[in-house]
């Protein structure tokens, strides 16, 4: 009898294994029948690679026409180099937000886009002659804003700064970091390319399980984290004083080129709904993506159209920021109420990201913010 007991109680753990193995099959998301893999395929073939390889051949026409600044610093030359820095950062608002991979392992964005940028530090470095662009104390003193600084800050109109790079006691010191910078922003971008082309992108398409290491998981936090801080929060939110007891308009993107910040952020909300949305990179074209896994698990739940309500928010919180002066460092100064009220749209998609739709895909926020939602 107690072998027969024994026996039942056995077979009763194989089959409560069984089931649990089941459950987690579930919980891997095959039980809703969407296709979790091609959603990974289209961002990384479609949206992920194709943007940083637009980033790497904008940042190679950038050390280009640095180099041709540097050889003859001019007016001419000035002006050329100021547009591929554009180019490229334009095409950095949709990058930015894959913190994933060997971009997280390296930091990429820190060396990329800490804002506003360290003038002190820049300027000590260039003193000094030598630095670590590599060391996080360097973080706000490299990438996109140091740029911003060197051809728009360094004096009051474009033949101040100019002179920095030819009659200035140390011209030769703001030719290298300049130089330098733009170079290491080369080898970063570079480092994340290879690494997704090479290896990393089948290791990503690959895992599709529904748990906090997945590629499906991690990249849907990764996007909605960027969208809450790297947009919302810090394009908007930090210079109009949400977060702190005054506005803070020295804190807006692009700050020393003053006519870009309005049109970095559009770019960023643009590259945020299209990545939603699946739409390849520079393409009309749209795939497999977050925002047909949410129109799939509603449909099959019955419930309201999450899918268009974020859309629909999105436009919302584009028409606000259209009206903002392209100068965020002004608009700030002259009329913060429009800042706060383009910051109140972009926070009702925070909520229908982070909270609806995550709770749509059953995944959790992997990461812990002070603000509220």
């Amino acid at each position: 009898m107690k072998i027969k007991q024994l026996a039942l109680a056995l077979f009763s753990v194989i089959l409560i294994s069984s089931c649990t193995e089941s459950n987690d099959d579930s919980a891997n998301g095959s039980s809703d029948n969407f296709d979790r893999k091609s959603l990974l395929e289209n961002a990384a073939d479609n949206i992920i690679i194709p943007a940083l390889q637009d980033l790497d051949s904008d940042i190679v026409a950038l050390k280009a026409s640095k180099e041709i600044f540097i050889a003859t610093p001019n007016q001419t030359n000035l002006d050329n180099l100021r547009t591929d820095w554009l180019a490229a950062y334009k095409t950095w608002q949709y990058v930015e937000m894959f913190n994933i991979g060997k971009a997280e392992e390296i930091l990429y964005s820190f060396q990329m886009n800490i804002y506003p940028t360290n003038t002190t530090d820049i300027q000590n470095n260039i003193t000094s002659g030598t630095y670590d662009l590599t060391s996080p104390n360097n973080n706000d003193a490299v990438g996109f804003p140091a740029i911003d600084y060197l051809l728009y800050g360094l004096g009051n109109d474009d033949s101040a700064i100019i002179d920095f790079y030819t009659t200035d006691s140390n011209a030769l010191g703001y030719k290298n970091y300049l130089s330098d910078i733009i170079d290491q922003m080369h080898t970063l971008t570079t480092t994340v390319l290879t690494d997704w082309t090479s290896s990393y992108r089948d290791i990503f398409v690959n895992s599709t399980a529904n748990t906090a290491s997945s590629s499906v998981n991690m990249l849907i936090n990764d996007f909605i984290f960027y969208y809450e801080k790297g947009l919302r929060a810090n394009k908007v939110g930090i210079p109009a004083g949400v977060f702190s007891t005054t506005p803070l308009a020295d804190k807006v993107e692009g700050l020393y080129s003053k006519v870009h910040s309005k049109e970095l952020a559009l770019t960023s909300l643009q590259a945020v709904q299209d990545f939603f949305n699946g739409k390849s990179y520079n393409s009309s074209i749209t795939g497999v993506s977050y925002a047909s896994y949410v129109t799939l698990l509603r449909n099959n739940s019955g419930s309201s159209d999450l899918t268009t309500a974020i859309n629909n928010q999105i436009d919302a919180a584009r028409t606000e920021l259209n009206q903002l002066e392209s100068n965020l460092f002004d608009q700030v100064n002259n009329n913060n109420v429009a800042m706060l009220m383009t910051y109140d749209e972009l926070q009702r998609v925070t909520v229908m990201l982070k909270v609806d739709m995550l709770q749509t895909l059953n995944i959790s926020v992997d990461y812990v913010d002070a603000d509220g939602d």
